[in-house]
């Protein structure tokens, strides 16, 4: 009993560990936060191991200190030990009993009606106290309700659906503004932390320098450090030829598949930044000059 005491405990402590974790670190919806961020099954295996180690401990002191009693004082603990678990186990067995209110059957016969039909019985059971304070508490929200809504006019259902929609429409915005990867055509903004440049070279460097050279001067693929643009220029542009590819036949592909919109977003302000830098061998403009704003 002791010992199924300790693993009770041990889960309980890992596993209000596991729920401060998913709410103190935030993830995409339906995510969980110990496979958005692996380091936090450390956290957890630390709060098993410490939790085992504690349990272990007191029950080497335990034994320790049974130990050190004298055979009479040991009989008398064992004796209070075994009253205390008989108990125990009475209250779980009794627990049916006090949640339904129910007689046993031997006892069914105090409680039989006057109402006998073909051999079936009728009994005067008592409603489950669950059940009587259950209705209860819906006749005390039903009066609450009636007042509020009916009696002083609160808001009607249509306007708390109005209101609701408009707050979700308010965090639908927010999300989408933190959510890397709902980047859109529309949503799109150039990104300036060297992190996101950084990483947008990366992928340059690993898949753009066969056609437009590593300091972008332009080969098979046109001159990008230029302010010509034959798809059109500036970030929504930019993005949309790696996400869509390019003129059809011409060579270039299209990178959806290959990366997500937050790594297209991050290529296509690299590619940016890299206007009127001067690459060695520089390409022919090839398009029309791009001006922000004029379409």
């Amino acid at each position: 009993m002791r010992n199924l005491a300790s693993i009770f405990r041990i889960i309980a402590l890992v596993a209000i560990a596991w729920g401060g974790v998913e709410l103190l670190f935030e993830t995409e919806p339906g995510q969980l936060a110990v496979l958005a961020y692996p380091k936090t099954l450390i956290f957890l295996g630390v709060i098993a191991l410490v939790s085992i180690a504690i349990e272990v401990f007191v029950a080497a002191l335990r034994f320790t200190l049974f130990k050190s009693l004298s055979e009479e004082k040991q009989e008398k603990f064992l004796a209070l030990e075994n009253k205390r678990v008989d108990q125990l186990k009475a209250k779980f067995e009794n627990l049916p009993k006090l949640l339904t209110r129910s007689r046993p059957i031997e006892e069914e016969g105090e409680i039989e009606l006057d109402h006998n039909y073909d051999g079936i019985r009728e009994l005067d059971n008592k409603l489950p106290p669950w059940w009587i304070y259950s209705f209860y508490a819906s006749i005390v929200f039903a009066a609450i309700y009636l007042v509020r809504f009916h009696v002083f006019d609160d808001y009607t259902q249509i306007e708390e659906y109005k209101a609701e929609l408009a707050q979700a429409e308010i965090d639908i915005a927010r999300y989408k503004e933190t959510a890397k990867d709902l980047v859109t055509l529309e949503t799109v903004t150039l990104m300036a932390d060297p992190s996101d440049l950084e990483a947008g070279k990366q992928i340059y460097t690993n898949n753009c320098v066969a056609c437009h050279k590593a300091d972008a001067g332009g080969g098979i693929g046109p001159n990008l450090t230029d302010e010509h643009w034959i798809l059109g220029g500036g970030i929504k542009n930019v993005y949309r030829t790696l996400f869509e590819g390019g003129r059809p036949g011409k060579g270039m592909v299209s990178w959806k598949n290959d990366f997500k919109p937050s790594e297209l977003q991050q290529v296509a302000s690299y590619v940016l930044s890299l206007q009127g830098t001067v690459p060695a061998e520089p390409k022919e403009p090839e398009g029309e000059i791009w001006v922000e704003g004029v379409e």
